[in-house]
């Protein structure tokens, strides 16, 4: 899980560890043991938090316009699949 310095505590880790999850959460500056964290993987969750603020950008995602779990997740397809090609076509 990449997570911000907020959710730095003994319990959040405690919890993601007995679910077998990895923390990768950087570590407060007031924190006396310092946990593992990997320099390398965390600035990836920059790029999960652009997409997901570019996803709100859609009114029916953001809003969540559409009550049924299956349009919904449909809508979020349709979005997603608008961004890449708007991102391709800039490439290319």
């Amino acid at each position: 899980m990449l997570a911000d310095k907020v959710y730095d505590a003994d319990r959040i880790r405690a919890s993601l560890r007995e679910k077998g999850t990895f923390a990768n959460i950087p570590p407060k500056a007031n924190r006396r043991s310092k946990a593992y964290f990997s320099t390398w993987l965390y600035p990836e969750r920059n790029l999960i938090e652009r997409f997901f603020s570019k996803l709100k950008h859609f009114r029916r995602v953001a809003t969540r316009y559409d009550k049924i779990a299956e349009n919904f997740l449909a809508m979020i397809q349709l979005a997603s699949i608008r961004l890449w090609l708007r991102a391709y076509e800039s490439k290319a």
